[in-house]
């Protein structure tokens, strides 16, 4: 039977575990943390995403856990709609996306894996192209090892050397929230060098973040947060009062440059490790489960790795690039440059909005 060491137990790290497992191989996933779980954040899981799910078999799962019920589209701070999507248009062409906390998805992954699979508060030190992975607890060797940690992925040194992350220039709050009065209207705000947004959960509670220019490691609270959003269109002003100081999250955003590979000797790396991006198309995790369903596709084929490379490396590095132009446009903060983008938003056509998405969502196992 042919082994596996997934380093990291997010998204990607259960998900390429589970894939694996599918196939018939023996795995263990290194997790530091001491327990898997993450507040105060959501995901949203687009048709690709969907596809990759329902190929490890917890499609429908995450689909009855999730909100499906997401309107969509761009308002200005004053709320003005600058663009929106014909949702019932969307649905027959991609499929209805699904917005889901986080910990319920990693929950859902890790449930489906046999026990014992995941192993938690194990700190690896080091890998090495031949299997071996050094952890704080001891030594192992596999015939494959997944480097799923992460942008500071400790497996991607095997790999790559040290690659340094680049700062976007943003930093991005997000909490999950729970307000009095019903919403009907989700999607995203865009000002002038800052953005909110906003998307239901299932359970009746509100995923929304807000995102604005500063420089990087600045210092900030949720209180600044409330007052640089403070005239912004409602409910705005009502959510970020409703966020919990002590779980909001609050990090700088950063995306990887280009690798020149994504595989060495005996690792593969995928999710964040391999191309960490810029959460302005919502395809990072959906990139990493795409990844782990074709790792496992590829993996004990001949040259498996290799062609692993060769599938996932131009299409994840195309949505890295096209993730920080979006976001380039949508951090604008010169007025005339603010005006001309809110006007190209409103004269766009729903088609030319389904072509461009077609480039990222049209993806099967």
């Amino acid at each position: 039977m042919s082994t596996a060491i997934v380093v990291g137990g997010g998204i990607g790290g259960l998900a390429a575990a589970l894939a694996l497992a599918g196939k018939g191989w023996s795995v263990q996933v290194l997790e530091r943390a001491p327990e898997i779980a993450e507040v105060g954040s959501g995901i949203s899981l687009w048709s690709n995403a969907l596809r990759a799910l329902d190929a490890l078999g917890v499609g429908d799962t995450v689909r009855a856990q999730g909100s499906t019920e997401v309107s969509a589209g761009i308002r200005d701070d004053r709320g003005r709609w600058l663009s929106r999507t014909d949702v019932a248009t969307l649905r027959e062409r991609f499929g209805a996306p699904v917005v889901i906390h986080r910990a319920r998805l990693l929950g859902i992954l890790r449930a489906a894996l046999p026990e014992g699979v995941v192993r938690t508060g194990i700190s690896v030190r080091e890998v090495t192209a031949d299997g071996t992975v050094a952890y704080s607890s001891g030594t192992s060797s596999a015939d494959l090892v997944v480097g799923a940690d992460g942008i500071h992925s400790v497996a991607r040194r095997a790999v790559c050397g040290e690659v340094t992350p680049r700062y976007a220039g943003y930093t991005a709050w997000r909490a999950i929230v729970d307000i009095d009065e019903p919403l009907t209207e989700f999607g995203e705000t865009w000002g002038r060098g800052a953005r909110f947004g906003m998307a239901p959960l299932a359970d009746g509670r509100v995923y929304c973040f807000a995102v604005y220019d500063t420089p990087e490691n600045a210092p900030g609270s949720l209180a600044d947060v409330r007052d640089r959003f403070r005239d912004w269109h409602h409910p705005i002003s009502a959510l970020l009062a409703a966020a919990d100081p002590d779980t909001v999250l609050h990090n700088d955003i950063y995306d990887l440059p280009a690798l020149s590979t994504f595989t060495a000797g005996r690792i593969a790396l995928l999710g964040d490790a391999a191309h960490a991006m810029t959460p302005n198309l919502g395809q990072g995790g959906c990139q990493a489960l795409e990844d782990a369903v074709v790792l496992a596709r590829l993996a004990d084929q001949p040259d498996g790795l290799v062609r692993y490379d060769r599938e996932r490396r131009p299409r994840t590095q195309m949505i890295v690039d096209r993730s920080a132009r979006v976001g380039t446009i949508a951090q604008l903060s010169a007025r005339p440059l603010v005006a001309l983008r809110d006007t190209a938003l409103r004269l766009t056509p729903m088609s030319a909005q389904l072509r461009s998405m077609a480039k990222v969502l049209d993806w099967n196992c």
